[in-house]
């Protein structure tokens, strides 16, 4: 029986060695945020990356500043 991801937690890697960290309640809500934002984006613009659940909270950024991107699926019950 397979298992469904509760979530999953999306790691930017920036340049200059940074870390953020983000989540999204499914991967399809992850893939329209990459392909509608980031991926249209000119290396030079700012994106908005949503950091929680509250629709209000951005981490505002440079597209050309994310290095790569790792998708984590998260399966427990309890947040870490």
């Amino acid at each position: 029986m397979a298992r469904t991801p509760r979530r999953y937690a999306i790691h930017l890697f920036l340049i200059g060695g940074h870390h953020q960290e983000v989540h999204f309640n499914t991967l399809e809500d992850f893939q329209n945020w990459y392909g509608g934002v980031l991926n249209a984006a000119t290396l030079d613009t700012f994106v908005n990356v949503p950091i929680s659940d509250l629709t209000s909270e951005f981490l505002v950024l440079r597209a050309g500043s994310v290095q790569a991107i790792r998708v984590e699926p998260i399966y427990g019950a309890l947040d870490d």
